[in-house]
């Protein structure tokens, strides 16, 4: 099966949130042109913005902007060099260091008389205003009173929040297995990162979060999942890029 695209890929997400291109430009600020271009594969040569671009339009999609750059990258030789500084900063000219002067000493000896007559005078008016006197001062405790006949308790502990989907049973567990290298996004139902990062191929990770967990595959053809000790195999083809969410209990198949 022939790679998706990341143009394709992007112009699927958009008409899928059910976005024309002029109100995506709209979200984006980007260009429609820009836009068009990308969605078609054929951005400006050499574009230093390309990738900003994918990763502004991929969002405002509802995909996932590191993903989708990646797989961009993926398909576009890498991710470019970096820039150098001095490629970017160059003097048209010399400068003539003749046409500079510095402070003469006569003013760094007039600026540092100045600083010292400051210091002095308020040393000098501040008197013994600036010490601390402590003299008579009664220090307060801050152990609380607890009313006769009431001992104190502690309030008690909250359980962790996975302790508590576990008592609750909306604990999800999703275990991937690498066939070969493949990126992969994971987060919760809060949204909290719990994985970023190339699953090397062979290799393999598990994932547990209460109520949910969604998943990102940049290549669904890649991985195998098990679900809640639920075997699922593979839930895309190869180069796919598949966004998957996962709850407790048994999950539908592909």
């Amino acid at each position: 099966m022939q790679e998706q695209s990341t143009g394709a890929m992007l112009a699927a997400a958009r008409e899928s949130a059910g976005l024309t291109v002029a109100q995506l430009s709209a979200n984006t600020r980007i260009r429609e042109v820009i836009i068009q271009a990308i969605e078609r594969d054929d951005p400006a040569e050499n574009d230093f913005y390309t990738r900003g671009h994918v990763k502004a339009i991929a969002k405002a999609v509802g995909l996932d902007p590191e993903a989708v750059v990646h797989v961009y990258d993926q398909q576009h030789g890498g991710a470019p060099p970096p820039v150098r500084a001095s490629d970017v900063f160059r003097a048209d000219r010399g400068v003539r260091l003749g046409e500079r002067r510095g402070p003469t000493w006569t003013t760094a000896l007039g600026v540092a008389l100045a600083v010292v007559v400051v210091f002095g005078v308020v040393r000098v008016m501040g008197g013994e205003s600036d010490r601390v006197r402590s003299a008579g001062v009664q220090h307060a405790t801050s152990a609380p009173k607890v009313p006769p006949n009431r001992p104190f308790t502690e309030a008690p502990a909250r359980p962790p929040r996975q302790a508590m989907a576990i008592a609750k049973g909306d604990l999800v567990v999703v275990k991937v297995k690498a066939k070969r290298s493949s990126y992969l996004n994971v987060h919760d139902a809060q949204g909290r990162k719990l994985f970023s990062g190339t699953l090397k191929a062979g290799a393999s990770s598990t994932w547990r979060a209460a109520s949910k967990v969604n998943l990102l595959l940049a290549d669904a053809g890649a991985v195998s999942l098990q679900v809640n000790g639920q075997d699922l195999g593979r839930i895309g083809d190869r180069g796919e890029v598949v966004r998957r969410s996962f709850g407790p209990g048994k999950q539908r198949a592909r």
